[in-house]
């Protein structure tokens, strides 16, 4: 999916910047903050990767029918994703990152498109909730074993 790999080169870029730039005293990536963001886009970006691979492979198995929840959230959460590794990368970058120095600015604007281009989040999250509630509906009773009946006095 062409969102994980601007995601990755945003994470690339935010990277080099932060071995690159110091600020008050240190480097980029010794300030928390800095290294906690690059983390979290690794562990983004390696969790839509895995999901987007899951998501092939039932297409493959069951069709893209069987698959649309899948789908749906895939559409709602890449894109996120990638706004999300473009703007931690922006902020290293400061005003740089907005500039047309960087492409990281269209990486976002891309990643903020997308999430229109199959119909708004909302609607991807409206067809999660309908097939979530309607798999729970068909297994009426299913967590019954899990909860602690009241104490009858």
């Amino acid at each position: 999916m062409r969102s994980i790999g601007q995601s990755e080169l945003a994470l690339d870029l935010m990277v080099e910047r932060a071995l690159d730039r110091k600020a008050f005293g240190k480097y980029l990536h010794q300030h928390g903050a800095v290294s906690e963001g690059i983390a979290r886009s690794r562990m983004e970006i390696e969790q839509a990767r895995l999901f987007v691979l899951k998501t092939a492979d039932m297409i493959d198995k069951v069709g893209a029918k069987g698959a649309r929840k899948e789908i749906s959230m895939i559409k709602a959460i890449v894109p996120q994703m990638q706004t999300t590794i473009a703007d931690r990368a922006m902020q290293v970058f400061g005003a740089m990152g907005i500039s047309p120095d960087t492409p990281l600015a269209d990486i976002w604007t891309w990643g903020r498109a997308l999430r229109f281009a199959d119909g708004p989040d909302e609607v991807h999250l409206r067809a999660i909730a309908r097939l979530e509630i309607k798999q729970a509906q068909n297994k009426p009773g299913f967590t019954l074993p899990y909860l602690t009946p009241p104490l009858r006095k």
